[in-house]
């Protein structure tokens, strides 16, 4: 389940974000978001698998294992590199 979570991230293109229900959806378990929510944040290797591009599901930031701050640096930068 993990593996298919960590694929899914990796299927997330630079400069988007997607909530954890629609990356539940996406692997074929529609019910499954807060398992989602389990997996991003078992990733081991957030330096590869952007976990940071998951979302609660309102669009809000939620955890991040550096922090928020850091989270929605990461995410503005990336949104400017896809504008630029």
């Amino acid at each position: 389940f993990q593996l298919r979570v960590w694929e899914a991230l990796l299927r997330i293109p630079m400069g988007r974000a997607c909530t954890y229900s629609s990356i539940a959806a996406s692997i074929g378990a529609p019910s499954a978001s807060r398992a989602v929510g389990a997996a991003v944040g078992a990733n081991p290797m957030s330096f590869v698998v952007p976990c940071h591009r998951a979302l609660g599901k309102s669009g809000a930031l939620t955890g991040y294992h550096w922090g928020l701050t850091r989270k929605r640096a990461i995410l503005g930068w990336e949104a400017g590199q896809v504008g630029s």
